[in-house]
């Protein structure tokens, strides 16, 4: 689907260059750039098996990758040559940094008018903290998420996973595509996109916005109770597992309560009307969850999909692996890999009934495709290539 189109990743971490691995599964050409001897810290993020980081496995699937030293003189040409060459080129170095190396927007737009350039920072291009470092953490901090995420009483709760990254990661690669179509349909210039790790996921509690602009309320944390729905939790079984279950429509909430036996409920405003329910979500769980206590989960989960109630299981990653549905859509593929062998990994989430996604190779070593790239794609010659190594450019 993208075929033709090439993508600079001159990022590290998370956010950024999850952008180009978005891209990289429908055909986009990814060139990925590190710092030689080190390369991306990603590298040595999370788990690692004989030294490789499996994060690192996944998020640079598909791509070829270089080193190249951006902080010297000939690093820097050599990324223009690059940007030359490319369609759209990602960045999350701050923003002081790259004018120093005159590798800031403008720099690139005199070497390629026609370049996208998407640009990822904590605070974002302008205002007061626009220079400052930033990673996740401060995303989910600011945007709202930790303060209202977590037990009543207890501390703002952050998440175990890269949220804040993977939501600006997202509205990127829209933007990118966005990006791309209005310079190609439209004959639109390149442009340049400004994301940063907060206004994304505040974007997605909006709500909570909302409530304090009309009514002056400022949420607090509830556990896994949300204002808009109850029965909204999740239930332990006699048998020690969970399941989660939303009754966020009316219709699905009465169906909770034909399932748990309680007709009284249906019958009884307090319960049958969804902002009355509200009220009086405790009592709600409290029925919900003693029943659900008394039998197993696949129990539960029988009487709950006879009433066509809105439940689940909560699956740790194992569970994930053996789902029916999940293995008959093919979420998880087995890819070869040079160095740990064959790795299961997700395969690319939207389903197109024209294109396949596709993970054709998993993350490069370290310096991979330096020959491939300088030579085929810049056209120098192998010892070109050898002193640029012997000296630490590339």
């Amino acid at each position: 689907m993208l075929d033709g189109v090439r993508v600079l990743d001159l990022a590290t971490l998370a956010a950024a260059p999850l952008v180009a691995t978005y891209l990289g599964e429908f055909g986009a050409d990814v060139i990925k750039v590190e710092q030689p001897g080190t390369g991306d810290p990603i590298r040595g993020w999370g788990n690692q098996r004989d030294g490789v980081g499996l994060m690192w496995k996944s998020i640079s699937r598909n791509k070829r990758c270089v080193t190249l030293d951006m902080r010297c003189a000939e690093g820097q040409d050599l990324v223009r040559r690059l940007v030359a060459m490319a369609d759209v080129a990602i960045l999350n170095t701050r923003p002081q940094t790259l004018r120093k190396w005159g590798l800031d927007y403008e720099s690139l737009r005199a070497v390629n008018e026609r370049i996208v350039v998407l640009h990822i920072t904590g605070y974002g291009l302008t205002g007061p903290k626009s220079e400052r470092p930033g990673f996740g953490t401060l995303g989910e901090a600011m945007s709202g998420f930790a303060h209202i995420t977590g037990q009543a009483g207890g501390p703002p709760t952050l998440p175990p996973f890269m949220l804040a990254d993977g939501v600006a990661s997202l509205n990127a690669a829209y933007a990118v595509m966005m990006a791309l179509y209005h310079r190609d349909v439209h004959g639109g210039p390149g442009q340049l996109i400004d994301v940063n790790l907060i206004d994304p996921l505040t974007r997605l509690l909006e709500q909570t916005l909302l409530a304090y602009d009309q009514l002056g309320l400022v949420p607090e944390r509830s556990g896994n109770r949300w204002d808009i729905s109850a029965p909204r939790n999740t239930y332990r079984t006699a048998d020690g597992r969970w399941l989660a279950m939303s009754g966020s429509s009316p219709a699905l909430a009465l169906r909770v309560f034909h399932a748990i036996g309680r007709d009284d409920f249906v019958h009884h405003a307090d319960f049958s009307d969804p902002q009355r329910r509200l009220a009086r979500a405790g009592e709600v769980d409290t029925a919900v969850a003693d029943w659900v206590a008394k039998r197993t989960l696949s129990e539960a989960m029988a009487t709950f999909e006879a009433h066509d109630v809105a439940a689940a299981p909560v699956y740790d990653v194992t569970d994930l692996l053996g789902d029916v549905q999940l293995g008959h859509r093919e979420v998880f593929v087995s890819v070869p890999d040079d160095q740990l062998g064959p790795m299961t990994v997700q395969a690319p989430v939207p389903r197109f009934s024209a294109v396949a996604g596709t993970v054709d190779h998993l993350g490069p070593t370290l310096g991979q495709h330096n020959a491939e790239i300088y030579g085929e794609l810049l056209g120098l010659s192998p010892d070109d290539i050898d002193d640029l190594h012997t000296r630490s450019v590339i």
